[in-house]
């Protein structure tokens, strides 16, 4: 069977981690966590970054900083992982979905100056697949009605919009290295990009648990005390040590997943428009093949799709179940307009097996399939 994915491996991981273990210091803020949040910070040109547990915790980091209330309303797509909504309603927030573009199933930026009322707080863009949302002209809108902007960049990691990498561009970022993604911390792991800079010392005292004992032990403070609300929002050293292998690596990553997707794009090509939809990435942006999707005619289709592919050993799965129209959604949030794409698109898309260390025949072998199903 060709799996839908595998956590990418380069071969120097346990390397790093031995290293660590000579550290004596295997909890978070280890010499590897500053090493991988260091390499961000240069390679981003990021303010501030931040490693975490996982990008479901940079969310909720990112929910603590911008003092989300009971009452408040948070923008943000339907079709995302319940992670990007949960941050805030965890605080008490409502959460306001509005359609996504049917070119790049990102929140459509043309709905969320309707969706805003007196009680709006923040929009969050979801960059999918790696792909940009329209972050000019978010950000635009979030300066005229003064909102945060968090972008939920978990599927964004060495992706661009006009040159500026995803995370970097909205107040927060959050990154996540799970093992689904293009990198990752061993299994999970996230990172909290600050990129307004007067967020920046409570985003570390909110990280540490509410305390200051970063600045303690930068030795700008005789002692640390409880200073603000806060969590453990700390990745172990341990599995900093695996990510920054990967970090290392992360060119060489990026370079074989974007070979890989164009070799789907173009072997799919002759079938575009007729037979599938291909993903359609806006000329401003630098995607980083975190996936590659079709688009079917409908969920029949899809269903005999995926069918047909795994009686041939192929994985191929299905996304995201819109969250408006789940229970919790449905109590949590409301869907603000129409309906107009997100769940018909939701139910057309499948996406391909595509990971790091997928050999040539595996992908020749799933273009195969693919193709004698789109032909037949």
């Amino acid at each position: 069977m060709i799996p839908f994915n595998k956590p990418p491996v380069v071969g120097t991981e346990q390397q790093q981690i031995a290293k660590a273990l000579t550290t004596g210091k295997l909890s978070g803020d280890g010499p590897f966590t500053k090493l991988a949040e260091q390499w961000q910070q240069q390679q981003f040109n990021a303010k501030k970054v931040l490693l975490t547990p996982s990008c479901t915790a940079s969310l909720e980091m990112a929910a603590l900083l911008i003092d989300i209330q009971p009452g408040d309303e948070v923008i943000m797509p339907s079709y995302t992982f319940v992670s990007t909504a949960n941050a805030f309603v965890l605080r008490g927030a409502k959460i306001v979905f509005v359609d996504v573009r049917p070119d790049t199933m990102n929140l459509d930026e043309s709905k969320i100056e309707a969706a805003i009322t007196p009680k709006t707080k923040a929009i969050v863009p979801v960059h999918y697949a790696g792909v940009a949302c329209e972050m000019d002209t978010i950000m635009a809108i979030a300066e005229q009605y003064k909102l945060w902007v968090i972008e939920d960049a978990a599927q964004g990691v060495m992706a661009t919009y006009k040159g500026k990498a995803l995370g970097t561009i909205g107040h927060i970022g959050c990154y996540s290295f799970h093992e689904t993604k293009n990198y990752t911390a061993g299994g999970e792991g996230g990172a909290t990009l600050v990129n307004e800079v007067s967020l920046i010392e409570r985003a570390e005292i909110i990280r540490e648990k509410g305390t200051n004992r970063s600045q303690f032990f930068r030795d700008q403070v005789d002692k640390y005390t409880w200073r603000d609300m806060g969590s453990s929002f700390l990745m172990s050293d341990l599995q900093a040590a695996y990510l920054y292998a990967q970090l290392e690596a992360a060119e060489s990553i990026n370079q074989r997943r974007l070979a890989i997707w164009q070799q789907y794009y173009q072997a799919f090509q002759s079938f575009a428009d007729q037979r599938v939809e291909l993903p359609s990435i806006p000329q401003d942006c630098q995607h980083n093949a975190h996936m590659f999707y079709l688009k079917l005619n409908d969920v029949v289709d899809r269903t005999s799709f995926i069918d047909a592919l795994k009686a041939a050993e192929i994985m191929s799965v299905f996304h995201y179940v819109p969250l408006h129209s789940s229970p919790a959604g449905e109590k949590f949030g409301r869907f603000d307009g129409e309906d107009q794409f997100t769940t018909r698109e939701s139910e057309r898309l499948v996406r391909l097996p595509l990971f790091y260390n997928m050999t040539d025949s595996e992908v020749a072998k799933v273009i195969s399939v693919v193709t004698a199903y789109l032909q037949a």
